[in-house]
């Protein structure tokens, strides 16, 4: 068989090393120049919030970090899952969050990349390594990392129910528990009429949250009561990072009847689609993260991590495409993509977000994640495989 040219560069170990090496020191210098590291300013939420709660004995949701208007804003289930920083020192809090994420990194590649580069016989370690140096530009799992948060573990969580059978839904419904964002795919289930896999999501979000109110029923009362509707504990819905529809209404001032509208277009076409063109499972739950994103009221730049599956997705058919020049084009508009993504481009108009001389820029993240919507729909009967070996078949979709 002959051999594509890129394939022969892969597999000179020599041009191996020095690309992952050089790449490295690329990615290495960006992360060290670039003025947006957070310096893990929501794990310091997590942990602040923990310990005031454990440890001194207060509430859970009355707490504030560093004197700032923030404190914690997941379910009291997720104050137990991370319960153990209460007890933990500062670094290690920090190198176990960045482990984690790492983790997460390495399961989405092994899940989502590795069979794109079986299909094209590449070798696996560099294309690897060189996604993973990836994650680390990429705004929103870049933000991931250097926020200390919890998303790309979510999403994994979500997508482990696409390779699990006996069990799936569980993984969705435990995420749901933590943080609300991913319910949504809980309405994809019914959509798609995997009836069962909505009942095993729903009893699994139903029984982690009647845990928590049996273990802390204080905290329970007052985020279902309270704190779930108080949307200023989060932060100011104008703010460029909130990416979101809702962003986009907000920093034009708008009324909030329109950014209601939107999500009722969005949330119709993404029903029809969903019931009109059953796609495989792999393809609804990208196309589903992508929604979520859309139409919560707050979508900061590191939630866009949901956008991954579909940017996979989007990848695998762009080097399916048997024609060069029309993979080419489709390559080059992901790698586009990409770069703007990578660029913190929105933080442009961070002292002047509003009105409509800042509206292009601004809500740029919105529109590129419009954009991969409409790839990913356009044509729901293309999507490879990925998980050929864990996707419920049709029969048990029921």
């Amino acid at each position: 068989m002959r051999r594509h040219p890129e394939q022969q560069v892969f597999r000179r170990p020599w041009a191996q090393v020095t690309l992952v090496t050089v790449t490295a020191v690329a990615v290495a210098v960006f992360l060290a120049t670039i003025p947006t590291f957070r310096h893990f300013f929501d794990l310091g939420v997590y942990r602040g919030a923990v310990r005031s709660w454990l440890i001194d004995g207060n509430e859970l949701y009355d707490y504030r970090y560093q004197d700032t208007e923030y404190g914690f804003t997941y379910p009291p289930f997720a104050a137990l899952v991370m319960s153990p920083l209460a007890i933990t020192s500062w670094p290690v809090a920090v190198a176990v969050a960045v482990l984690l994420n790492g983790a997460a990194v390495v399961v989405l590649i092994r899940w989502y990349f590795m069979p794109v580069l079986r299909r094209r016989e590449w070798p696996v370690w560099t294309p690897c390594a060189l996604m993973f140096l990836g994650f680390l530009v990429f705004e929103p799992s870049r933000d991931t990392f250097s926020y200390g948060q919890v998303n790309l573990l979510l999403l994994v969580l979500v997508c482990s129910d696409l390779r699990n059978r006996k069990l799936a839904g569980v993984g969705i419904g435990l995420a749901a528990a933590i943080k609300l964002t991913p319910v949504v795919f809980i309405g994809y289930l019914v959509l798609s009429r995997q009836y069962r896999q909505a009942a095993t999501a729903v009893a699994a979000a139903a029984g982690a949250t009647v845990l928590a109110l049996l273990i802390a029923p204080s905290a329970s009362a007052e985020f279902w009561t309270d704190a779930v509707w108080d949307t200023g504990r989060i932060g100011k819905l104008y703010y460029v990072s909130n990416q979101s529809l809702r962003g986009v209404v907000a920093r034009l001032d708008g009324p909030p009847t329109l950014w209601l509208t939107a999500v009722a277009l969005v949330v119709a076409y993404w029903c029809w689609w969903v019931r009109s063109r059953k796609p495989e499972p792999v393809l609804g739950f990208a196309v589903t993260g992508v929604i979520a994103c859309l139409i919560s009221p707050i979508t900061w730049v590191h939630h866009l991590v949901w956008l991954i599956p579909g940017v996979f997705l989007l990848l695998d058919r762009a080097v399916r495409i048997p024609a060069a020049e029309p993979r080419r084009r489709q390559l080059a508009v992901l790698a586009t993509g990409f770069v703007i993504m990578s660029s913190s481009l929105v933080w442009i108009w961070w002292a002047h977000p509003l009105g409509w001389g800042a509206f292009p820029g601004s809500n740029a993240y919105v529109w590129l994640s419009l954009v991969v919507l409409a790839a990913l729909t356009q044509e729901a009967g293309r999507t490879a495989p990925i998980f050929a070996h864990g996707i419920p078949a049709e029969a048990d979709r029921s």
